[in-house]
């Protein structure tokens, strides 16, 4: 995944709308209309919300007749954690040091 994707996925999910309306969209499809009600803001800046998650990969909008679904994408939020996940030896690591330091504690400053 490039970078400027990642860079559009990440300024997408960094506001709060945005990740409540994948939230929602996480249990099934919903039309604008469904997906604004929570919100006390207009249809028009919920659709500008709508096409920066679109815009990001994050949506998919749909038609069938006068319905226009939006439905999650997830690839982009795969993209995120398979991104993440190159940290997670630091996190363990520092865990363990803590872990390890809380036994030390425990213990009354005595290795464990």
């Amino acid at each position: 995944m490039p970078a400027d994707h990642l860079s559009r996925t990440f300024a997408a999910l960094a506001d709060p709308t945005r990740r409540a309306i994948l939230a929602r969209l996480s249990a099934g499809e919903a039309t604008v209309n469904e997906l604004a009600e929570p919100f006390p803001m207009s249809l028009p800046a919920v659709s500008r919300h709508l096409k920066v998650l679109e815009q990001a990969g994050l949506i998919t909008r749909g038609r069938t007749r006068q319905w226009r679904p939006c439905r999650l994408a997830a690839k982009p939020l795969e993209d995120v954690a398979d991104w993440v996940a190159r940290y997670r030896p630091f996190w363990d690591d520092g865990f363990d040091r803590l872990e390890e330091h809380l036994r030390t504690l425990r213990n009354g400053g005595e290795d464990a």
